[in-house]
């Protein structure tokens, strides 16, 4: 079983999700016995691939044969060709993760080539030629135990092993006598070198693996401001037909150099299902890990943005006011303004039946720019009251914020009384044509969800079940490019 077999296998375990205690983290995953089933079946298929062309250790032997005298045999390029796999099997509990494949075949060529010397035939004789072999019946088993070891995980191989079942020898060439030496003498060596062979390969695949699992970030750097903890809480838990891994899954403020988030920018974006078919994994993400994202972009005080551009520049112009505030015009005539909006306090964000509900409250000032100089010239607090549709773009979880309701009140004024219509006339044209806009244009960054590279979504859906947002989606394998680079680097 290869290196990049293992990885796999592992790597689709790195998804996350479904309903956890606080205590054990905030994002979690469960993958169920339909993604089970897709991951044996990828690890079979991938197994096979790096076994065939495998060439197994020269075998010789020397033989009494009876009237012939001793023979002594050489087999050489061995080499398995194809494995074809009737029924295979993965199963998780307490004991670990097992994968079986059962009645597999496989098909062998080899070389050979024999000398013969006696008292009947003093200067010897020699013969070569081919032969095929059919291996019937092969088993294959591996368990692995799965464990958190600082945050990350780490491997145990518990059990490995293969066993073979009949052998056919076809012969080309050479004498009667010689087909019935190699079936007697030999079929256990060539049976003992395929068992060899494929438990090298599994003994190979488990510590590369369990290499690269350490390399796995516990962190994510999302900019210049946050990080995302994606380091593992407890140990995965096994079921008979599922496993759970539990992610800490908060933002906190980013410190020092980080992993970069990445995608693959080949991906299409992920269509929604409304179908109620079960789906191989659950993502569940509880509400706090949107609210610690609030607490730590409003600590850090990037909450606050200066908008001095627009799709319609006019906007920023007193001119564009004079009839709605006819005191700016008149005090700052044809000058061009800045709106510097600050969030007030941290947002409060729930997840409810139908959506994602955010509560905001901004202070919005006017900047007027004379000369060289920022003149603020009005302050107008907002309590915004939105919904977040969430979406699926790639492998991150994103959205739209809408705008729900929102009243105003006056905070200070440097250019007179400014009456409740009029702010509310202000306040909402800056809201749908300036700050809800600009606001989606930053959420379309999203929340990367823990989804390793090699593997997509399809037919996601997403549905709420409050405190949660469950994401509900199959899988698929784009192919293990990303992993023999994965593997590569910590080779």
């Amino acid at each position: 079983m290869s290196h990049r077999i293992s990885v796999l296998f592992l790597s689709f375990l790195l998804i996350s999700t479904t309903s956890v205690s606080l205590e054990d983290g905030f994002i979690s995953v469960i993958i169920s016995d339909q993604g089970l089933d897709f991951v044996k079946d990828i690890l079979i298929n991938q197994s096979i691939a790096s076994i065939v062309v495998s060439q197994l250790p020269q075998i010789e032997k020397s033989v009494q044969v009876p009237l012939v005298g001793k023979a002594h045999v050489i087999l050489s390029e061995i080499m398995i060709k194809n494995i074809q796999v009737s029924s295979s099997s993965v199963e998780t509990g307490d004991s670990g993760i097992a994968v079986v494949v059962s009645g597999a075949t496989a098909n062998l060529s080899l070389n050979w080539r024999y000398t013969v010397s006696s008292w009947l035939v003093p200067i010897g004789i020699s013969d070569s030629g081919t032969a095929t072999v059919k291996v019937e019946d092969m088993q294959v088993g591996l368990t692995v135990n799965l464990r958190n070891q600082g945050g990350t995980l780490k491997l145990d191989l518990l059990d490995y092993g293969c066993d073979v079942g009949e052998l056919r020898i076809k012969m080309n060439g050479g004498a009667a006598w010689l087909y019935q030496v190699l079936v007697d003498a030999f079929k256990g060596n060539i049976g003992s070198a395929v068992e060899d062979a494929v438990s090298k390969k599994i003994r190979e695949g488990i510590p590369t693996l369990d290499d690269l699992l350490q390399t796995l970030p516990k962190t994510i750097s999302l900019d210049k401001t946050a990080a995302l903890n994606v380091s593992f809480i407890d140990n995965p838990v096994l079921s008979n037909s599922s496993i759970e891994l539990k992610i800490n899954g908060l933002f906190s403020e980013r410190k020092g150099v980080l992993v970069p988030q990445g995608y693959h920018k080949g991906s299409d974006p992920i269509s929604l299902s409304n179908g109620d078919l079960p789906k191989m994994i659950n993502i569940s993400i509880h509400e706090n890990v949107f609210k610690s994202a609030s607490e730590v972009y409003f600590a850090a005080d990037a909450l606050h943005w200066i908008l001095d551009e627009l799709p319609n520049q006019s906007l920023l112009n007193t001119a564009e006011w004079k009839l709605i505030i006819p005191q700016l015009y008149k005090q700052y005539p044809n000058d061009d303004m800045n709106l510097n909006i600050s969030v007030s306090s941290s947002p409060v964000i729930e997840v409810s039946d139908q959506d994602i509900d955010a509560t905001v409250s901004i202070d919005l000032i006017i900047d007027v720019l004379e000369a060289g100089e920022i003149i603020p010239v009005t302050c107008i607090s907002v309590n915004i009251s939105a919904s977040f549709d969430a979406e699926i773009v790639r492998k991150s979880l994103t959205g739209r914020l809408k705008l729900k309701k929102f009243s105003t009140y006056l905070k200070w004024s440097k250019i007179g009384k400014l009456h409740m219509n009029v702010i509310q006339s202000l306040t909402s044209t800056v809201l749908k044509t300036v700050l809800i806009p600009y606001l989606n244009s930053q959420l379309k960054k999203g929340i990367p969800l823990p989804i390793l590279k090699g593997f997509a979504l399809k037919n996601a859906r997403i549905m709420n079940t409050p405190p949660w947002i469950v994401l509900s989606s199959d899988v698929t394998f784009l192919g293990d490019y990303y992993l023999r680079h994965h593997l590569a680097s910590v080779s």
